[in-house]
């Protein structure tokens, strides 16, 4: 028999709503167009950036501000606004595709464990608890000590930090959506597992799914910093924000501003991506249903 039950998908009117409910919080709208323009400027940073990020001329190392260099040039003599936006590039694509490996680790566990429950649940939820009782930056540490420095092992770890937090949201989300009546009918008339958990569950679970991804991006941009900061992320002389605020740190008293430029613009992601997840979490929620 065919499953004929309707589901509840995401109608134009909800999506309607949302844009609006969306718009009137002007802080999470400020930080969408900021997170626009910093997206913006990272992906074209090769075809607008003034200088070579590499480029050295030691004659003007340490320089301040000035017409030819907007925000100095650091002790190589290599530009810091032309490095800023390439750094920019490497910390923005390193954050999501450190979410994006959570998402594919952890969102498909989380529906198995939600909706099969049973000694299903309980092994890989007793996986996650193990994960999850290490700190995240120590965890990430570890596993880059036993793969080597680098971007990729440092995406993959902080991927695998991530995937039991995003298990456990998606988890309790399918809980909750496993026992609707609808589900339940589906089940009743004998769809297949996978078809619920793609027609009936997913869809109805993406509002907290698309906030907590939101809220690990201004994460793991932080964590990516910080395992750059130490040496174990994206290694020089591919810039990055956090390695530029490490070596900023060497030459923060003959030149401070070479720490606050990346950290301002570490503070303003991280911010940006904190924000636009409270404005989501504020005008979602009731968008995969045909009605309020």
């Amino acid at each position: 028999m065919t499953d004929t039950l309707t589901s509840r998908p995401v109608t134009a009117p909800g999506l309607r709503r949302f844009a609006r409910r969306f718009r009137a919080n002007r802080l999470a709208l400020g930080a969408l167009i900021v997170l626009v323009v910093l997206v913006v400027g990272a992906a074209a940073a090769p075809w607008i950036v003034p200088y070579e990020p590499d480029a050295i001329d030691v004659m003007n190392r340490l320089s301040g501000s000035t017409p030819a260099h907007w925000l100095g040039t650091d002790s190589l003599g290599r530009d810091t606004f032309s490095r800023l936006l390439v750094a920019g590039r490497v910390s923005l694509f390193a954050a999501a595709i450190a979410v994006a490996i959570a998402v594919v680790v952890g969102v498909p566990f989380g529906l198995l464990a939600g909706y099969c429950g049973g000694w299903v649940d309980w092994l890989l939820g007793r996986a996650a608890d193990v994960l999850m009782t290490f700190p995240a930056i120590i965890l990430a540490i570890a596993i880059i000590a036993a793969t080597g420095p680098g971007l990729t092992n440092a995406m993959i770890a902080l991927g695998i930090v991530y995937s039991p937090r995003l298990f456990r949201v998606v988890r309790s989300a399918t809980l909750a959506v496993r026992a609707e009546t609808y589900v339940e009918a589906s089940v009743s008339i004998g769809t297949p597992a996978s078809g619920i958990i793609a027609r009936r569950v997913l869809p109805n679970i993406l509002s907290p799914l698309l906030v907590q991804v939101s809220l690990m991006l201004a994460a793991a941009l932080l964590a990516e910093a910080a395992l750059s900061l130490l040496g174990l992320g994206v290694v020089p002389p591919t810039p990055s924000w956090g390695n530029l605020l490490g070596r900023g740190f060497t030459e923060i008293r003959s030149t401070p501003l070479l720490v606050v430029w990346p950290g301002l613009a570490i503070a303003v992601a991280t911010l940006s991506f904190n924000l636009v997840g409270d404005g989501l979490r504020d005008s979602l929620g009731r968008e995969t249903r045909k009605g309020d």
